[in-house]
């Protein structure tokens, strides 16, 4: 599936790789042949789109999010010598409120990884659900799921992102039967 099966202390080598996939189809591409708006598509339709699959799985170090973020940014405005009429973090609002609608990577990310935890609480019956079960948390839910001895990277990804889970997250009695006393 193209995702690093080991991984090691430094995540900035290990996910290098989709820094390089990135870059490379920025430089496939010529900025200054394609317009302003031509390379807006071209970004939102393949170069946000690359790392979507890994970002699903593992939360991204923070450096390499707003690394992918500056070669977009220096490709949408036209190589390296040019300048950079709005920044990044205008040019990713929504388009009714000024912005472009391009990708925040870190927000994306972390929404990515915080629907793996939803897939996890509602969907029990899963395969993928069922080994992270029989792995990690096994007396429990989910909900209770501590991080345990080595864990996997994907799974630290995910208990990562239980704090926004839990943001918006409510609780109702129903008929009595989940409440532990």
């Amino acid at each position: 599936m193209g995702l690093p099966t080991i991984i090691g202390k430094s995540k900035t080598q290990v996910f290098r790789f989709v820094k390089e996939r990135v870059w490379k189809k920025l430089k496939g591409w010529k900025e200054k042949t394609v317009s302003r708006a031509g390379r807006k598509v071209l970004i939102k339709s393949v170069a946000q789109a690359i790392p979507s699959y890994v970002m699903s799985c593992f939360i991204l170090h923070d450096g390499l999010c707003e690394e992918i973020e500056s070669m977009i940014a220096r490709f949408f405005w036209g190589g390296d010598a040019c300048l950079h009429w709005m920044s990044w973090n205008k040019l990713c609002r929504p388009k009714l409120i000024g912005g472009l609608g391009f990708r925040n990577f870190k927000h994306f990310n972390l929404a990515l990884v915080v629907k793996n935890w939803w897939r996890i609480h509602t969907s029990p019956e899963t395969l993928f659900v069922r080994v992270f079960k029989a792995v990690y948390f096994s007396g429990s839910s989910i909900v209770e799921a501590k991080r345990g001895y080595r864990p996997s990277y994907a799974w630290s990804s995910i208990l990562k992102s239980k704090w926004m889970f839990e943001q918006g997250r409510c609780w109702r009695v129903g008929n009595g039967t989940k409440i532990r006393i």
